[in-house]
């Protein structure tokens, strides 16, 4: 055979792929939490949880989402809601990077491939000092959760008269549920009990905030808080438009409930304003409620999909495409209607990846938001309003709910577990974890343009 025709090798890619790697810990993290709820000891009651049931609440748990399809403090022993702490746990550190916290504290070092994988979970722009970024993680969420957990604990102990023992475990389950804006609640009907509680409802809100704010802005925010000029492009935006947002959510909730006896209506206007905020910071994705979300108007409902579907910051523990994706947008659309020739943000030019990089988010998040709705319409007869509101949530993964999850048939409560999956892992991860192999494109084709508009 002549040696021109001789087949060539076939190389095989063996590089670390830290987005599949990713995406595997959280399907064995969601596994497992599945088989930990069906043990008996999981329920109180003989029998056990049904496999829908373990599945579901393993997936909302470990994607810090807070949809239910039973009653978390009745459904669930002692074992199971510490087996749901222990999910929200680990979720919200992100799988790898728990597993980076183990690796570090075994071996005291860590192997490239779980530095690349770990800036991975975290959005991390290198991989040089991954060690330290994973203790700052570790750190920064366990004083947030502790000091929430101490306001909680003594609120519950000596206003609600609750057991010392008691009170300390409901709060230390909702300190962690906050933070890692989870949702989950130890109550039947979330926070409505405590409507009329400054203290318990600014604490979930405060825990909840710094969560979705990002670790990076967060730790940035504690070394250079008195100097704004040392922030990055990251942070500030984060800061501009978190309390932005809350604010919007704020007027936009309460001006529609005002007058709904079976919301805000029935409350003193402090309350109705307290209460308003309280459910704007929920659309950061935590998905406690403090009303009954089901009773709300239509229109409610349609301002929070918005809010839900953007989230939070990014490399935290919210959901949503995130506001930096949000703002990004935004300027990309301003400079376009202004005829500029780059897109600027805070005095900086963004680079054109991070154009593609945000046009890609959006129109995989809103292509999955309309498919997996487009499903639900098919599978159930819910109205139009209930189904996208669910799916938002799911896909944000906030934990907010009109109240049908429970009452979805398999088939729709499986669309609900991929969309709480994707959405914790964020669009470009999943995509990339699920691509056969990354190809390298070594030319270029000619350009033309079509018209557009």
């Amino acid at each position: 055979m002549p040696l021109h025709s001789r087949p060539r090798a076939r190389v095989v890619d063996r590089r670390p792929r830290p987005a599949r790697t990713v995406f595997l810990a959280f399907a064995a993290a969601a596994l497992v939490g599945t088989l930990l709820l069906l043990h008996p000891a999981a329920t109180p009651t003989p029998g056990g949880a049904t496999g829908m049931e373990a599945l579901f609440t393993a997936v909302s748990a470990l994607c810090v989402t807070g949809l239910i399809v039973v009653d978390t403090p009745v459904h669930w022993s002692g074992f199971g809601q510490a087996v749901i702490l222990a999910l929200i746990q680990v979720g919200g550190f992100g799988v790898m990077t728990f597993a980076s916290v183990v690796g570090i504290a075994v071996i005291r070092k860590l192997s490239l491939r779980s530095r690349l994988t770990a800036a991975t979970e975290v959005k991390s722009f290198g991989i040089e000092d991954i060690r330290t970024l994973v203790i700052s993680v570790v750190r920064i969420s366990l004083a947030i959760e502790a000091a929430a957990a101490v306001v909680l604990t003594l609120r519950f102990a000596l206003a609600y008269d609750e057991p010392w023992g008691s009170a300390l475990w409901l709060g230390v389950f909702h300190a962690v549920s906050a933070f890692n804006n989870a949702g989950f609640a130890l109550y039947s009907d979330s926070l409505m009990p405590f409507a009329d509680d400054p203290v318990v409802l600014l604490t979930v809100s405060a825990a909840l905030v710094l969560g979705g704010v990002g670790f990076p802005v967060l730790m940035q925010l504690g070394r250079h808080l008195g100097t704004p000029r040392l922030w990055s492009m990251n942070t500030r935006i984060v800061v501009a438009a978190t309390p932005l947002l809350l604010v919007l959510g704020t007027l936009y909730i309460t001006a529609l409930e005002w007058n709904n006896p079976e919301t805000l209506g029935g409350m003193s206007p402090p309350l109705r304003i307290l209460n308003g905020f309280t459910m704007s910071a929920q659309t950061r994705t935590a998905g406690f409620n403090t009303i009954d979300t089901g009773a709300m108007d239509p229109a409610t409902w349609l301002g929070m999909d918005l809010l839900m579907f953007i989230g939070g910051g990014p490399a935290g523990t919210a959901g949503g495409i995130k506001v930096t994706t949000f703002a990004v947008l935004f300027f990309l659309m301003l400079a376009e209607l202004r005829g500029a020739g780059a897109v600027t943000v805070f005095g900086k030019r963004l680079s054109r990846a991070v154009h593609r990089q945000a046009i890609t988010v959006i129109v995989l998040a809103v292509g999955l938001v309309a498919a997996s709705t487009l499903l639900l319409m098919v599978l159930t007869d819910f109205s139009l309003d209930e189904i996208l509101f669910e799916v938002v949530s799911a896909f944000a993964t906030v934990g907010l709910s009109t109240g049908i999850t429970a009452d979805l048939p398999a088939g729709a409560q499986l669309v609900l577990i991929a969309l709480m999956f994707i959405g914790r892992l964020g669009p470009i991860t999943a995509a990339a974890a699920l691509a056969l192999r990354p190809r390298q494109i070594l030319y270029d084709l000619p350009k033309e343009r079509p018209i557009i508009g």
